[in-house]
């Protein structure tokens, strides 16, 4: 992935109306309900974008939308990529780059989860405070794009403290649950065996995930605010784990998404 590239995908989608854009929401597995809150202007699918990866996964829409949110110009994927469909680390991140240069100021992540951390119950919501990368790579390996970051990134803050101070404070005004930790993903598309789940706890995870650290190491090369959230969709006890069907772990999603909505809405009010 290329600075020309990037420079196309940006160019195409400033020519389609895609200006000014404050705040870049990425929804993840089973979370597409806040677009029903967008006051849509402009919607794009990714396969009319140039060098945009296409989402191959059925429960993910493959949708760029432009409009309006609490007065703020927002651009939101309606569907995301992940490591496990075949794309490179570069391709992954590449909407967020392009984002990032149409002038997005903010970058807000949500994604599915299971909670290993065996206080946290499904259907509540984690947010990530910090992570620990399991994938095998990163969006930064390979030649550096100085035009948006230095070469050795610092990642002692991966995920704003600004951001989440407030939504932790939305969270305790809307009486809503918010569990803070720490977030690993794994390439995934298989979930975890018993051994994994109890390697994970050891070496610090709450929940564990396929996706969003690609976006927020970008995110902080490019020095662009991030905070996520996670959905806990199941529970990841290795001495009970009983088989989970991916349309429960929509179900749960589904069910947890209201007050994801609610916590998103109220933060982008707040920018």
């Amino acid at each position: 992935m290329d600075m020309k590239e990037i420079l196309e995908s940006t160019e195409f989608l400033k020519g389609k109306g895609y200006l000014s854009p404050e705040i870049a929401i990425i929804l993840g597995t089973g979370l597409g309900k806040l677009v029903n809150y967008i006051d849509v202007e402009i919607e794009t699918s990714y396969e009319q974008i140039p060098h945009f990866p296409v989402s191959s996964v059925e429960f993910h829409s493959g949708k760029l939308l432009y409009g309006t949110l609490e007065g703020k110009k927002i651009i939101a994927m309606h569907g995301r990529f992940h490591y496990y469909e075949g794309y490179d680390f570069q391709q992954l991140t590449l909407p967020v780059r392009v984002m990032k240069l149409l002038g997005v100021k903010y970058l807000l992540v949500s994604n599915a989860g299971g909670a290993v951390n065996l206080n946290f119950k499904k259907g509540s919501l984690m947010l990530i405070d910090d992570h620990i990368n399991l994938l095998p790579g990163n969006p930064l390996i390979g030649k550096n794009l100085d035009k948006f970051g230095p070469r050795y990134p610092d990642m002692s803050e991966p995920y704003s403290k600004f951001l989440n101070d407030k939504l932790v404070n939305i969270a305790a005004r809307l009486n809503i649950t918010l569990h803070k930790g720490v977030y690993v993903p794994m390439p995934g598309p298989m979930l975890e065996t018993r051994a994994e789940y109890r390697y994970l706890r050891i070496i610090g995870a709450d929940v564990v995930g396929m996706s969003t650290v690609p976006e927020a190491i970008v995110a902080k090369h490019m020095n662009l605010p991030c905070a996520a959230i996670s959905v806990i969709t199941d529970e990841c006890d290795p001495d009970h784990l009983a088989p989970v069907q991916i349309k429960d772990i929509l179900a749960v999603a589904a069910r947890a998404e209201e007050n994801l909505i609610r916590l998103i809405i109220g933060l982008v009010a707040e920018l």
